[in-house]
């Protein structure tokens, strides 16, 4: 097999596990009008209609500010903002109707689209919009009145379920509808974020310039709790970004986080295929806030047998592992920590406890070769390490041919054969040499 056939069998393996996850979930992706004007929105359409064509439910909003911006230089027109909300008068709200109508035409004709040799191609998107979003004035703050400006009042759930639910796209514009007939200017981000949080959503997903959060180095943040996104968050208005999509975006997925959606994320609107990466790649792309995290340890199950196996085989077969049958980790799976991330083991170890001894044995360490950069492997040493504690051992020991100077770091020196409990001394492999080590718990 060629490399270039090998890298795409790998990327659609791995990819498989998140098109089962995905299928039937509701996800509500934020459009702001920076990313509908960058040249890589078609490839952003695309790669949502590719979401739909993989059993997705889509809630679209979009938002306008940067379009509406120019429609008012256009006009002749100030934009007013107060406490960094849009005052909307009668003049300015007219051209923002024009806007927000003219792109939600314009975003419904490429979802309508059906390009040869693109995602798009035979794609039957079944667009809806409607009036799903009853909004309310904003009314007036410390003497300014917002006049057309508004929230969000109520939002019509069980409609917009009942069109998911038929296999409909649901297009949301950041226009409001009251019940005395007015209509209101809404917060795309506002809205969204009400959206993702009573529809229930599975996902809110928003763009910005950036591949999401990025660190002092300027890498992306793969996963950030809502506490740790929300110091991000005031070091950007800190630095006097308060407009940005990154900032607007936080707020959102902060709240949101914390009433209930599990994940938010934010990927950059100038990469292509930014948002395909970072849905069905084990790493991402961009930055997710999640209210828990995608990778823990835990203790394995009988189920998890088959990841266990597709993991350490490569392993047993190089003679790093010694072999076990499937039979033998059966019997075995209660012994077992294992890391998951995202339904995927990527790395797991055993406990084989000596109680007369006081002494327990970690084997079966492994972890994916894409993972061991990172601290997986000391998150399952403390996992191990907490379970011989918790069962009275004082000392933990391991048998390894390759790793030594690991287990040194983290504080294993190496014994003797006779340090071992008497029943491990008897099965001892004289062939293989292993380095035996140990470690007090204290």
């Amino acid at each position: 097999m060629r490399d270039n056939d090998a890298a795409l069998v790998k990327a659609f393996r791995q990819s498989s596990p998140y098109v089962n996850l995905h299928r039937g979930s509701t996800f509500v992706v934020m459009l702001g009008g920076e990313a509908i004007a960058q040249e890589n929105f078609p490839n952003i359409i695309s790669d949502i209609a590719l979401l739909t064509s993989l059993g997705v439910r889509l809630v679209i909003v979009f938002g306008a500010r940067p379009q509406i911006d120019r429609g008012l230089v256009e006009a002749g027109l100030e934009g007013v903002f107060h406490k960094h909300t849009r005052v909307t008068d009668e003049a300015s709200f007219r051209v923002i109707k024009d806007v927000c109508g003219g792109l939600q035409m314009d975003i419904m004709a490429r979802l309508s689209m059906g390009l040869i040799n693109t995602p798009m191609q035979n794609a039957r998107i079944n667009v809806v919009t409607g009036n799903f979003v009853i909004a309310q004035p904003l009314g007036v703050d410390e003497g300014v009145d917002y006049m057309h400006s508004g929230r969000v009042r109520r939002i019509h759930t069980d409609t917009i379920h009942h069109q998911l639910a038929n296999g409909g796209t649901v297009l949301i514009s950041p226009i409001g509808f009251s019940v005395t007939g007015e209509s209101f200017n809404l917060s795309s981000e506002e809205l969204a974020r009400r959206l993702a949080i009573e529809l229930k959503a599975d996902k809110l997903i928003g763009f910005c310039s950036q591949r999401g959060v990025l660190s002092e180095e300027g890498v992306a943040i793969a996963e950030l709790f809502p506490e740790q996104a929300e110091e991000a968050l005031q070091r950007l208005l800190a630095e006097g970004d308060t407009m940005s999509g990154t900032a607007r975006y936080l707020r959102a997925a902060i709240s949101s986080c914390r009433a209930g959606v599990p994940r938010s994320h934010l990927v950059s609107y100038r990469e292509d295929g930014a948002l395909i990466q970072e849905l069905f790649t084990r790493d991402g792309l961009g930055t997710q806030i999640v209210s828990q995290s995608a990778e823990q340890a835990r203790q394995a199950r009988i189920d998890d047998i088959g990841g266990i196996l597709d993991l350490i085989r490569p392993l047993e077969e190089e003679g790093i592992l010694v072999r076990r049958s499937r039979e033998q980790l059966e019997m075995e799976v209660d012994q077992f920590t294992i890391i998951e991330k995202d339904g995927a083991i990527i790395g797991c170890g055993a406990l084989y406890p000596f109680p007369e001894e006081g002494m327990a044995e970690m084997a079966c360490v492994a972890i994916h070769p894409d993972y061991r950069r990172g601290s997986r492997g000391d998150m399952l040493l403390n996992k191990v390490e907490d379970q011989a504690k918790k069962r009275g051992l004082t000392r933990l020991f391991i048998l390894t041919t390759r790793s030594i100077h690991w287990f040194q770091e983290r504080g294993f020196a190496p014994v003797d054969v006779s340090a071992l409990p008497m029943g491990k001394q008897k099965l001892y492999n004289y062939q293989r040499r292993s380095k035996i080590m140990m470690k007090d718990l204290v």
